[in-house]
């Protein structure tokens, strides 16, 4: 058994990464928002700037030429900040009503950090989800072995991801204050920024997250080489973001874990 003697914390995104496998709670709820607005968007644009605030990302998705285009067919000007507002509004609610039904926990996700508390590794979280929306997910996730020392959410901070702010407000919370004593793990290109930023050391999430968008039975259904494929795709998005490492889905941290602290051992920094 490897004992852990440098690595003091250890900190997750939530969607994708410890909970809601494929990150697919979000997804329906921009769709149908926009609908309501007489806007169609796709799933794989509504994906495209996953891990920033909801406001931010409501905002880009906004910006988009075809997006735009299509509010301004329909409302008969471009969107500006009132537009982004008002469906930031509808949005909220939506995601609020679904987020306890995909607050499922991803399998390996209990065993690893009970594994990483045995060696008093301290456990935080941040989030592109606002509180209220992540207050709705906290009660299933702990009944399923899930509870982190640290929940930090969009709004508790000046600017959310790829801004270290979130990182700055966990690190204290956690007692600790070296940076490169921490990992950021996230599915997102926008949240491993945010580690890279913060000065911690960075995990992408492959498989279990964002870049796949699918629940772990249609990732079990896809023939070996579409797997593969898809594999290599989320593998090179996370990498071209500047993750240190990228793994299939949290269960698979406890290795990275162990060489980080070797790497620390040696005097490496991220």
């Amino acid at each position: 058994m490897k004992h852990i003697k440098h690595v003091k914390a250890v900190i997750f995104d939530w969607a994708g990464t410890v909970v809601d496998y494929g990150s697919l709670a979000p997804m329906g709820a921009f769709v149908e928002t926009f609908e309501q607005f007489g806007v169609s968007i796709t799933i794989d644009e509504a994906r495209g700037p996953m891990g920033m605030a909801k406001r931010p990302h409501i905002a880009a998705l906004m910006a988009l030429p075809r997006v735009a285009r299509a509010w301004a067919d329909k409302h008969g000007h471009a969107p500006g900040e009132a537009d982004i507002d008002a469906v930031y509004d509808v949005f909220v609610p939506k995601n609020i009503a679904v987020a306890a039904s995909y607050s499922s926990v991803i399998p390996g996700v209990a065993e690893v950090t009970s594994a990483l508390r045995s060696d008093d590794v301290r456990i935080g979280t941040t989030t592109g989800y606002t509180r209220e929306i992540i207050d709705e997910i906290v009660p299933g996730a702990a009944a399923q072995g899930f509870v982190p020392d640290s929940i930090v959410c969009t709004g508790d901070t000046p600017e959310g991801r790829p801004s270290p702010y979130m990182i700055y407000k966990t690190l204290p919370a956690l007692g600790v204050w070296r940076a490169k004593e921490a990992i950021k793990v996230d599915d997102t290109a926008v949240g491993i920024e945010e580690g890279l930023n913060g000065g911690t050391w960075t995990v992408g999430v492959s498989v279990s997250g964002n870049a796949f968008g699918m629940t772990e039975a249609q990732v079990k259904a896809l023939s070996p080489e579409e797997f593969a494929a898809r594999r290599d795709a989320a593998i090179r998005k996370l990498q071209a973001a500047g993750a240190h490492y990228v793994i299939d889905s949290v269960a698979d941290l406890m290795p990275v874990v162990y060489d980080i602290d070797a790497r620390l051992d040696r005097g490496e920094r991220p």
